[in-house]
């Protein structure tokens, strides 16, 4: 399962999409140049349970620290990810 990330100016987002339809995607806005806030998941009905979710968080905190970024996760799915999983945590602003 290939995550994709794109980047648009102020806002980008995370998104596993095989072919053209879009199957799960994460959202997040810029915060100055060092921080993104992590507004919204969305995950389709036929992936629900499977993790996929969480694997899009993840994603994006291997982003954070490779870029030097901290993330505020306003998304309240993300938020619970980052509560559960201690090892995440030092991306968090």
């Amino acid at each position: 399962m290939e995550i994709i990330h794109e980047k648009e100016g102020q806002k980008g987002r995370f998104l596993i999409k095989p072919d053209l339809e879009n199957l799960a995607k994460m959202t997040y806005s810029k915060a100055g140049t060092r921080m993104i806030i992590i507004d919204h998941t969305e995950v389709s009905d036929s992936l629900k349970g499977q993790g996929v979710g969480k694997k899009l968080v993840y994603e994006a905190v291997q982003w954070a620290r490779k870029n030097n970024i901290k993330i505020i996760p306003l998304c309240p799915f993300a938020k619970s990810v980052f509560q559960k999983e201690k090892e995440i945590r030092d991306v968090l602003s």
